[in-house]
C-alpha cells in the first residue's frame, strides 16, 4: 500500500514530559562547561612573545649547568641555575637603568633569605618561627613598590628553599651561588645597554604618539581602522602614557644633572598632552577628523622613535584648514607638537620638560637613600593594609611549615613555595591563582614526567634546558596558569640534578602543590571575609569625588592649565587602578565576581565624564561661551552625590538627585548628558526615565 503518512501534516509536538527529559539530557553538557570567571584566567592573553627574554632565560639557566658539569660540581651549577630561575621568573623593566634595581636589588634580599633558611635547616619549630617572621616582613614590604615587592618575594622564596633543602656547607656558599645566578641574568639583560641607550624610553614615547593617532582616528567614528572604539583607544592612551611617564621619570630620578636626551624625551611626552585633551572635543563633532591628522601624528611617532632632531619642517604639511572650534584645538595642538618634536635646541629650554609634570617630579635630585628608606619604613609600620597582608601571609606560611614539620612530607618545601606564589598579596586574586596554579602544575607535571623518564642525568640535561627554560618568559606573557606549567619542568629538572630521584619527584610535587593550594584557599582566602568583597566601589567613589573637583577647577578661577593637565592625568591613573581592581575581582567566584562586573559600565561612564569636562574646557579656550556658576555647581553637586551613593554600598544603589539647571545649548550640555548616564547606571530602577526626561 505504500507509506500512509501525510507529508503535509505537521509532526506532533513532543509531550511536555518528553521535552523535559530531552532538555534534561542536553543540559548537563552546558553545566559541565567551566564558569566564566575561571575561563577568564585560562584564556591565553594576546601578548607578543618577548624573544629577548626567551634567549636570556635559555642562556642563563643552561650555562651554569654546563659549567657545573664541566668542573665536576653539578650541584653547584644547579644552585646557580636555581638562582637564575628566580630572577628570570620576574619581569625585567624596559629601561636598562631600572633593570639594575628590579633584578639586582632583590638578589641581595634573596641572599639574606637563603642564609636564614640554611641556618635553621633541620631545627624543627625554630624553622617554623623564623619562616613565619620572614613571611610577615615579606608581606609588609610588598606595599612599598614593585622593586620592594620583588625583593620581598625573593626573600621568602629563598628562605623556604634554604630551610627545606640540604644545601652545601659552609653557610655562605648557598647565598653566593644564588646571587651568582641572579647577577648572571642581570649581566645578560644589560648586554645591549651601550648600543641601545635610551631606546626603550624613545620606543615607549613613540608608542604613546601612535596610541594618540589611533584615538584621533576613532574620534567621530564608530571605530577606527583597527576596529577599536573610541573608549578602547582612550584606555590604550592612558596605559601607554602612564607607562611612558613611569619610564622617563624613573630614569630622570637617577640622573645627576640635566641629560639632553632625557629633557628632549620629557618635552616630547608633555607636548602630546594638549593633543590628548583635544581628542574629547573632536569626538563631539558629527564627522571624523581628516585622515591627514592621524597620519601626521604617526609621522611624529617615527621621528621620536628614531631620535631625529632635524629633518621635516616644524609645521606639518598638507593639513586641511580647521572648520570649527574642536578642529582648531586639534590643529593648534598638532602644530605645536611638530614644533617641539623637531626643535633641535629643546634641551636649552629650562621649562620645556616640566609642563604637566607632577611637582615632585620637578626635583633635580632624588631625596637621599636614608630619607626614602625612613619614609618607606614609616609607611609600612603605620599602614593597616601592610599589617593585614603580612599577617595573612605569615599565618599561611607558618601553618604550612608546621604541617610539614609534624607530618613527614618528601620535598616539604614545595608546600610553602606554593603558598608563597599564590598568596603574595600584590599578585591578585587568591582564589583564581590557587585554581590556576593547580591546573598549571598538573599540565607541567605531564611534561615533567616525560622529560624525567626519557632524559638521563648529565649532559642531556644541558641539551634539554635551553628549550624548557625559554618557554618560561614565552608562556608567562600568556597567563599565570601557563607560567606555572612552564616553570614546573625546569624546577623538577634542577631538583633531579640535586636529588637524583628522577620520575619519583613527580608524585610528591603534585601532592605538595595541592596541599599548598588548599592551605592558601582555606586559610588565606575563606577565613578572610575581606577577600570576598570587591574594593571597586570605594576606590571609584574617591575618583568620582576627584572628578567633581576637576569639574570645579576646570571652570572656576584656580589651577592653571598645567595643574589641570596634572589633575586629569592623576584622574586617569586612578581610573586605571580601578580597572586593575576590576580585572582582579571578575576572576573571583560569585557573588564577588558578579558584583564586580556590574561596576564596569560606571567606570566607563566616569571616564566619559572626565573627557566631557576636558572637551568643554577646550571649547571655552577656543571661543565658546563659558558656563554659568550655577551650571558648574549643579554638575559638581551631582557628582559628589554620586560618590556618596557609590561609597555607601558594595553593590550599585539608587542615587537620588535632580538634574542640574542649564541650557541644552550650553558648553556643559554634553557633560551633563554624561553625568545623567552615570546616574542612570547607578540607579537602574529609574535610569531610563531620567534620561528621557532630561535629554
Amino acid at each position: 500500500m505504500g507509506d500512509s503518512r501525510n507529508p503535509t501534516r505537521k509532526p506532533r509536538p513532543a509531550s511536555r514530559p518528553l521535552r523535559r527529559r530531552l532538555s534534561g539530557r542536553l543540559r548537563p553538557a552546558s553545566h559541565l562547561a567551566p564558569p566564566e570567571w575561571l575561563l577568564a584566567g585560562l584564556r591565553p592573553q594576546s601578548a607578543p612573545i618577548p624573544w629577548a627574554a626567551v634567549a636570556r632565560a635559555s642562556v642563563a639557566l643552561t650555562v651554569p649547568l654546563a659549567a657545573g658539569l664541566a668542573m665536576g660540581a653539578p650541584d653547584y651549577g644547579a644552585l646557580v641555575s636555581l638562582g637564575a630561575l628566580l630572577a628570570v621568573a620576574g619581569r625585567a623593566a624596559d629601561a636598562y637603568r631600572m633593570r639594575i634595581l628590579t633584578i639586582g636589588v632583590p638578589q641581595f634580599f634573596g641572599a639574606l633569605g637563603v642564609t636564614l633558611g640554611t641556618l635553621v635547616y633541620g631545627h624543627g619549630w625554630v624553622a617554623v618561627g623564623v619562616l613565619t617572621v620572614v613571611a610577615l616582613v615579606s608581606g609588609m614590604i610588598s606595599s612599598i613598590g614593585a622593586v620592594a615587592s620583588s625583593a620581598g618575594l625573593l626573600l621568602l622564596l629563598d628562605a623556604v628553599i634554604g630551610a627545606g633543602l640540604p644545601l652545601p656547607q659552609p653557610w655562605w656558599k648557598p647565598p653566593l651561588l644564588f646571587v651568582l645566578g641572579g647577577l648572571f641574568v642581570l649581566a645578560l639583560s644589560l648586554l645591549a645597554w651601550p648600543l641601545r641607550r635610551g631606546v626603550p624610553e624613545r620606543t615607549a614615547v613613540a608608542a604613546t604618539y601612535r596610541a594618540v593617532a589611533d584615538l584621533l582616528e576613532a574620534a567621530g567614528r564608530t571605530e577606527n581602522a583597527k576596529g577599536n572604539t573610541y573608549d578602547a583607544e582612550r584606555l590604550a592612551v592612558t596605559e601607554s602614557l602612564n607607562h611612558s611617564y613611569d619610564l622617563v621619570l624613573a630614569r630622570r630620578a637617577r640622573e645627576h644633572g640635566r641629560s639632553r636626551p632625557l629633557v628632549r624625551l620629557l618635552a616630547q611626552l608633555n607636548v602630546i598632552i594638549p593633543l590628548i585633551e583635544a581628542a574629547p572635543a573632536a569626538r563631539l563633532r558629527d564627522r571624523p577628523l581628516p585622515a591627514a591628522i592621524p597620519a601626521a601624528v604617526r609621522e611624529l611617532a617615527d621621528a621620536v622613535a628614531m631620535g631625529r632632531t632635524e629633518g621635516p619642517p616644524p609645521a606639518p604639511p598638507d593639513l586641511p584648514a580647521p572648520d570649527d572650534r574642536c578642529a582648531r584645538a586639534v590643529d593648534t595642538a598638532l602644530r605645536h607638537a611638530f614644533a617641539v618634536v623637531h626643535r633641535p635646541d629643546i634641551h636649552n629650554d629650562p621649562g620645556a620638560a616640566y609642563v604637566g609634570v607632577d611637582t615632585d617630579d620637578r626635583l633635580g635630585r632624588p631625596a637621599p637613600l636614608w630619607v626614602r628608606a625612613r619614609r618607606g619604613g614609616r609607611n609600612i609600620l603605620l599602614s593597616e593594609a601592610s599589617w593585614r597582608y603580612g599577617l595573612r601571609l605569615a599565618l599561611c606560611i607558618g601553618l604550612a611549615q608546621a604541617l610539614v614539620s609534624l607530618i613527614p612530607v618528601p620535598r616539604s618545601y614545595w608546600v610553602a613555595l606554593t603558598v608563597t606564589f599564590i598568596l603574595k598579596p600584590d599578585f591578585g586574586s587568591v582564589f583564581s591563582r590557587a585554581l590556576l596554579r593547580a591546573l598549571g602544575t598538573v599540565l607541567g607535571l605531564v611534561t615533567s614526567a616525560a622529560i624525567l623518564a626519557a632524559v638521563p642525568l648529565g649532559w642531556w640535561d644541558v641539551a634539554i634546558m635551553p628549550v624548557i627554560a625559554g618557554l618560561i618568559p614565552a608562556f608567562s606573557a600568556k597567563g599565570y596558569a601557563f607560567q606555572t606549567a612552564a616553570i614546573t619542568p625546569v624546577i623538577l629538572l634542577i631538583s633531579d640534578i640535586l636529588n637524583h630521584e628522577g620520575f619519583e619527584l613527580v608524585i610528591p610535587r603534585l601532592v605538595d602543590s595541592m596541599v599548598g593550594c588548599a592551605i592558601a584557599l582555606i586559610v588565606g582566602y575563606l577565613l578572610w571575609p575581606e577577600s570576598w568583597r570587591s574594593r571597586i566601589g570605594h576606590r571609584l567613589a574617591d575618583t568620582v569625588e576627584d572628578t567633581a573637583e576637576y569639574v570645579r577647577s576646570a571652570f572656576v578661577y584656580g589651577p592653571d592649565q598645567g595643574e589641570r593637565a596634572r589633575m586629569r592625568r592623576r584622574l586617569y591613573r586612578d581610573l586605571s587602578v580601578v580597572r586593575s581592581e576590576f580585572q582582579r575581582a571578575v576572576t573571583e567566584p560569585p557573588p564577588t565576581g558578579t558584583r564586580a562586573a556590574a561596576w564596569l559600565p560606571l567606570v566607563v561612564a566616569v571616564e566619559r565624564v572626565v573627557d566631557a569636562t576636558t572637551a568643554a574646557r577646550v571649547r571655552v579656550d577656543y571661543g565658546a561661551e563659558p558656563p554659568t556658576p550655577a551650571e558648574i555647581a549643579g554638575v559638581e553637586r551631582q557628582l559628589r552625590e554620586l560618590a556618596a551613593g557609590v561609597r555607601s554600598s558594595e553593590v550599585l544603589v539608587e542615587v537620588r538627585t535632580e538634574p542640574p539647571p542649564g541650557d541644552e545649548k550650553s558648553v556643559l550640555a554634553p557633560l551633563r548628558q554624561e553625568v545623567r548616564a552615570a546616574l542612570a547606571i547607578a540607579s537602574p530602577q529609574r535610569g531610563t526615565d531620567l534620561i528621557d526626561r532630561t535629554s
